[in-house]
């Protein structure tokens, strides 16, 4: 059997084990392990893909997500990011675009969901739940991955400054108080699936004020064409 915390990038692992007990690790081990199977999204091999794709140390951003999209062949390991052949994107995904087409000028719809780009520039797609079951949204939801991932958001906020955290819905929302609002710049709003764009989102004009914020601090902003 694969020990999940083995997948985990060796950097991640660094960072965050001195906070974590080989003893803590073990049982959470065992509560993870009887979460999945077969049927689990996104595959195990892609389970830690934000991680791997940005180390802690090069982290400017953090979006944070709910779970993974449950739809087979979607999820990729990265919050609102799919795999390339995914069309059409989830309508979450969907208004994430149209929110960035209404804000930044000559910004294109890309052909790809896939945020390995945003990735790649040091924004980290996190989920407050890395897996779920194929077709049940929300299957391993208080299930044992919340104690992982708000180790994750708890150390970024000790280790870091000048981070931009997104906020998106309740879920997310829930996970504010984890931040210093003097070391980095918050962001919230509603989520942008169908239900609740319109409460907030829509308009919301995160991914600007993002960039205004970076440029203040005079770190590299994000260029958000994927």
């Amino acid at each position: 059997m694969i020990k999940i915390l083995d997948l985990l990038p060796e950097s991640w692992k660094i960072f965050l084990f001195d906070r974590w007990s080989e003893a803590e690790r073990d049982n959470w081990e065992i509560t993870i392990q009887s979460c999945l199977s077969k049927n689990t999204a996104p595959p195990i091999a892609k389970l830690f893909h934000a991680f791997s794709s940005c180390e802690p140390s090069n982290v400017k951003v953090v979006i944070i997500g709910q779970d993974p999209y449950p739809t087979f062949g979607h999820a990729n390991g990265m919050a609102f990011s799919t795999e390339d052949f995914v069309h059409p994107f989830p309508k979450s995904l969907t208004n994430i675009f149209k929110e960035l087409k209404r804000s930044i000028p000559n910004y294109d719809f890309p052909l790809t969901g896939n945020l390995q780009s945003w990735a790649d520039q040091g924004v980290l797609l996190i989920n407050t739940v890395l897996t779920t079951e194929i077709g049940i949204a929300n299957a391993h939801k208080q299930k044992g991955w919340e104690v992982f991932t708000d180790l994750v958001l708890n150390q970024l906020n000790e280790s870091s400054h000048n981070l931009v955290v997104f906020f998106w819905g309740k879920e997310a929302q829930a996970k504010m108080s984890f931040f210093d609002k003097e070391k980095h710049c918050l962001l919230s709003s509603s989520h942008p699936s169908p239900l609740s764009v319109y409460r907030g989102f829509d308009g919301c004009n995160h991914f600007v004020d993002c960039n205004a914020y970076l440029k203040s601090k005079k770190i590299p902003e994000i260029n958000w064409q994927s």
